[in-house]
């Protein structure tokens, strides 16, 4: 059974297995750097019954040891191997995907505060280790390859900062407001008077110091609130890495929402990650240890919720190879700081390893991109054409 599932997901590379008998396989044609594993009974067991949940327990809990190379070598030889590449399927595999899916993301609000306390209630101290200093947890926007990560996400800013068209004064809300970052650039740069909400207590409260760091309090208020629960009108909405947290069954509630909170003549621009192959199911690693709840949409899901909801779409822009490079950035850095053996458990830093590593992945090999999609309410709510938004991020 080893044999057969190494014959499926190594086509290209060099890796050798050492087994629990003794024995070691061979797989791959040789090429790229050479990787070596050893497996114990466990994790063989793991890996065989479910390959992808398998491989990251298994490493996770120490039943898959890399001998020679890294996990990140591994994961790659598995990416060009296809061993990622989406597929669509039967319609009965789409079938199971849907209800899967489903059953996965339906978050209420008492689900949605639980699964964000999962991922980011761990402690600031985690993310300011491997993040940019701006504490941006999002696809970075690298206008140069040779940009620093802390110079991408400036530029992320500012790209999604011009395509807002915002004058001073206009209110604006951040759905998904984070550690304030956004926020407090669009205060800043813009003149916005921002709110920002988000369901992390973490979250919230180091937001809060920034702004009154930064002397923003008084164009900058965070709230720890589920979007759902806001009633007034703003000219201009910015949701950033959010919209992945809030479950296919959910996406056209999502929209109304957007399309209650806006003026007349507002517009928001929703950034997020979406996949090429249309509706699928999450990762089973990621959503049983990393992002429980999240899914991952295709974008004509989203564009359904939009029509849905009687929003124009008046820009989409994908962004490829993006966020590839953002979690290559975030891996380095992950693996590098010397203060997180001390701070966490090997276990813990087993698993984010092999998360970081596999969003890379999913962004190089697996067909996951990043959509950033502009919606207004009126016909006439923007310019007609996108000078404004060159104009606007070159100033």
């Amino acid at each position: 059974m080893i044999e057969a599932l190494l014959n499926k997901m190594v086509k290209v590379g060099d890796l050798t297995v050492h087994l629990p008998d003794g024995s070691v396989k061979k797989a791959g044609d040789g090429s790229g750097p050479p990787v070596t594993m050893r497996v114990n009974g466990r994790g063989l067991r793991r890996l065989v019954a479910n390959p992808s949940l398998g491989l990251g327990e298994a490493y996770m809990e120490g039943d898959l040891k890399i001998e020679r190379g890294s996990l990140w070598d591994l994961l790659e030889i598995v990416g060009r191997s296809g061993g990622r590449t989406p597929k669509r399927g039967t319609p009965l595999t789409r079938a199971r995907k849907a209800v899967k899916r489903t059953v996965q993301s339906v978050n209420d609000r008492l689900a949605s505060r639980r699964n964000v306390a999962h991922h980011y209630d761990v402690g600031n101290e985690l993310y300011t280790r491997f993040l940019d200093a701006d504490m941006q947890y999002s696809c970075a926007y690298f206008a140069r390859p040779d940009m620093t990560l802390e110079e991408a996400q400036a530029a992320k800013k500012a790209h999604i900062g011009a395509k807002l068209n915002i004058t001073p004064g206009m209110k604006v809300l951040d759905i998904g407001s984070g550690w304030g970052g956004m926020s407090l650039t669009l205060a800043a740069d813009h003149g916005a008077r921002m709110t920002g909400v988000t369901l992390s207590t973490e979250q919230l409260a180091l937001a809060k110091a920034r702004a009154e760091k930064a002397g923003l309090s008084d164009r900058v208020e965070f709230r720890l609130t589920d979007y759902r629960d806001l009633d007034e009108t703003f000219d201009r909405i910015v949701s950033v890495g959010m919209l992945e947290h809030v479950g296919a069954p959910n996406f056209r509630t999502y929209f109304e929402t957007v399309k209650r909170l806006l003026a007349d003549d507002g517009s928001a621009v929703i950034h997020a990650i979406g996949r090429m192959s249309g509706p699928g199911a999450t990762n089973a690693f990621t959503a049983k240890y990393i992002f429980p709840g999240g899914y991952i949409p295709g974008l004509s899901e989203i564009v359904k919720a939009v029509e849905a909801a009687g929003l124009w779409i008046t820009d989409i822009e994908i962004l490829r190879l993006h966020y590839a490079e953002t979690c290559k950035h975030w891996r380095m850095r992950f693996l590098a700081d010397p203060d997180i053996p001390v701070m966490f458990d090997e276990r813990f830093r087993r698993m984010w390893e092999f998360y970081l590593c596999g969003a890379e992945l999913g962004f190089r090999y697996g067909g996951h991109m990043v959509f950033q999609i502009q919606v207004a309410k009126k016909v006439g709510a923007l310019p007609i054409t996108r000078d404004y938004m060159f104009e606007g991020e070159r100033g």
